[in-house]
């Protein structure tokens, strides 16, 4: 993404982040093109059983961070300038997704992992198929 997230840090999580998180990713992976028009807050709150409040503060959060767009009479829609992962990257990562899948990694486990090594920087340093143990 061209701009930082404003998000506390990993271990904070609430319904917001949560939605906040999964339009991120969709709008990342190129799923949720530039112009497309979000579901209505009530529509979201709605579909995932939540509070229009806390459906709303994950727009405002998707707002601030440069994703979406809302304006009255268009509704919510993802910005132009919305940057999208190259499609090499979400090639891998569904490559990851898959093979943690196969041998029954749990799914927290795999993106706590990734962000650990995301933010070590190792993702630099370590050979690709290096196959060391993660203390857990």
């Amino acid at each position: 993404m061209s701009t930082q997230p404003i998000l506390p840090p990993a271990d904070e999580s609430s319904p917001a982040l949560d939605i906040y998180r999964q339009f991120r990713g969709l709008i990342a992976s190129g799923q949720l093109g530039a112009g497309e028009r979000l579901p209505t807050v009530r529509q979201t709150a709605s579909d995932l059983g939540v509070a229009p409040g806390t459906a709303a503060k994950a727009y405002k959060l998707l707002e601030r961070d440069g994703l979406v767009v809302t304006r009255t009479a268009a509704g919510t829609r993802v910005a132009a300038s919305a940057a999208v992962l190259p499609g090499s990257v979400v090639r891998r990562i569904r490559e990851l997704v898959a093979e943690a899948e196969t041998v029954g990694a749990n799914s927290d486990d795999v993106i706590d992992v990734l962000r650990v090594i995301w933010q070590a920087g190792s993702h630099a340093s370590a050979p690709p198929d290096a196959e060391s143990p993660v203390p857990g």
